[in-house]
């Protein structure tokens, strides 16, 4: 027998496979092509105070390796999410964490404290670096005592685990990591998008609306499984690590676990197979087999391990 579950903040998950936020919208639009209660988690598409449009167009850019999005975390809000998507939800068996967005502290918490009796969202994860709009954000995620005083104010107001999704586009993640762990954080998600660009040459002017955006895809693996290293190695022992970023299919899932991802998130990988995070989990099963391992656990940064080891 092959152990999947995974207990993280209190909470057991079936399995260690999410999908990510803005990849898999409200879980519901899948349905159509799978039973979703297979994954362990969805994690739905940002969720702030009020009702956002997002950008202009052009909001997306294929790029080798990856794409840029520039989405600006178009939503109902949350208002509109409790009363026509919720419901939806609630029907299906898997655990959902809401992503959240707010362009000041105060709009962070109410739209957690609006949360707070939605059953089927059983944890935060609060989406503080995100490159593409213009206010909140990048603005929270960048300076480590305003995020601090974030995660502080809001685990303050909640009973609900708070994740806290990093971004990799600030000097050294560890600092960001400590800080969260500290304000009282239960887990830490790494990584969101790297800001970047993509110019159209025959226009000669830039492919999204608003010149930047964020880039996810295969691209960013390397720098996702460097930053989960560097944050397990130091922090392991006080926080769950949850991995994302250029997973693809179950190597890239492992180096995220071997680096010390205690879960993982499927996301760009969803555009151009919606079955990936099935057959991610179908591999990482297949991996267990393989190497013998009875449950997922004990793969949770390995790597650390035996490069220990190695070096004696």
């Amino acid at each position: 027998m092959i152990g999947l579950s995974v207990e993280l903040f209190g909470i057991t998950f079936k399995n260690p496979v999410w999908v990510a936020s803005g990849t898999f919208g409200y879980g519901i639009e899948a349905m159509e092509i799978y039973d979703i209660s297979k994954l362990g988690a969805v994690v739905t598409k940002g969720i702030s105070l009020r009702p956002r449009e997002g950008n202009a167009p052009e909001r997306i850019a294929e790029t080798p390796c990856g794409m840029l999005n520039s989405i600006g975390l178009q939503n109902p809000g949350v208002e509109g999410f409790l009363k026509k998507i919720y419901p939806e939800i609630e029907k299906i068996d898997t655990h959902f964490i809401a992503n959240v967005f707010g362009e000041t502290e105060e709009e962070y918490i109410e739209v957690c404290l609006a949360l707070e009796e939605a059953q089927k969202i059983v944890a935060y994860e609060l989406n503080v670096s995100c490159p593409n709009v213009k206010k909140g954000g990048m603005f929270f995620g960048h300076d480590p005592i305003i995020l601090s005083k974030l995660v502080e104010r809001i685990k303050a107001k909640v009973k609900k685990p708070v994740l806290v999704k990093l971004s990799p586009n600030t000097g050294d993640v560890r600092e960001f990591a400590k800080v969260c762990i500290e304000a009282g954080a239960d887990g830490l998600v790494l990584i969101n998008t790297l800001i970047g660009m993509k110019i159209d040459i025959k226009a000669q002017k830039p492919d999204l609306s608003t010149v930047t955006g964020g880039l996810s895809g295969p691209a960013i693996l390397p720098i996702a499984v460097r930053m989960v290293w560097e944050v397990y190695e130091q922090f392991g022992d006080s926080i769950s690590i949850i991995g994302v970023g250029g997973i693809y299919d179950t190597d890239s899932a492992m180096q995220h676990v071997l680096a010390g991802a205690s879960a993982i998130q499927v996301g760009t990988a969803n555009f151009s197979d919606p079955y990936a995070p099935l057959k991610i989990l179908e591999g990482i099963k297949g991996y267990m087999k393989e190497k013998q391992v009875k449950h997922f656990s004990q793969l949770v940064g390995k790597a650390h391990l035996s490069f220990t080891f190695s070096k004696r």
